[in-house]
């Protein structure tokens, strides 16, 4: 098993500025997690407990390196939000956002089909990376630093299912 996340991963999260967005935020670097840049388009400029906020994730990716994004944005801005971190070259896309219309996760899938970019899909907790990384919807009670990281199998029975596998 490959492991995607660890502690080298530099986390944008899309939508940081959302109460979900600053929830799990907060919850990755309480963690451990570097996480070094938020988007939130006409945010940029701020910041949320001192990460910075940009408006793109290629303005982000360009001024941290980041390589990783976590997005919690909501279900009409999903799609576009996946096809925004491809096009920015980050390396692992996590999306978070529950309730996408299928329609739209079909053509994620067919854009991603044209990039290196993976998409993992989160509408259940994973067990954490080795060490000291997340990059999902964790709660610290349901994880801890292990020698191994599995994601649990909630899209075997999703709708999604077809449209990502």
């Amino acid at each position: 098993m490959s492991v995607f996340v660890n502690k080298n991963t530099k986390l944008v999260v899309q939508g940081i500025t959302g109460q979900e967005g600053q929830f799990h935020t907060r919850s990755c670097i309480a963690y451990g997690t570097n996480v070094v840049a938020g988007v939130t388009p006409g945010k940029g400029g701020q910041k949320m407990d001192d990460v910075p906020i940009f408006n793109s994730v290629k303005e982000a990716r360009e001024k941290t390196g980041c390589n990783a994004s976590m997005i919690l944005v909501p279900p009409p801005f999903a799609a576009d939000a996946i096809m925004e971190a491809a096009d920015a070259g980050i390396e692992l896309v996590v999306c978070i956002t529950e309730g996408i219309p299928v329609l739209d996760m079909m053509r994620v899938k067919n854009y991603l089909a044209t990039k290196t970019t993976p998409l993992s899909v989160v509408t259940a907790p994973v067990s954490s990376p080795p060490a000291s990384a997340r990059s999902a919807s964790c709660l610290d009670r349901c994880t801890s630093p292990a020698d191994l990281g599995a994601l649990y199998p909630a899209l075997e029975h999703s709708p999604m299912r077809p449209c990502i596998s």
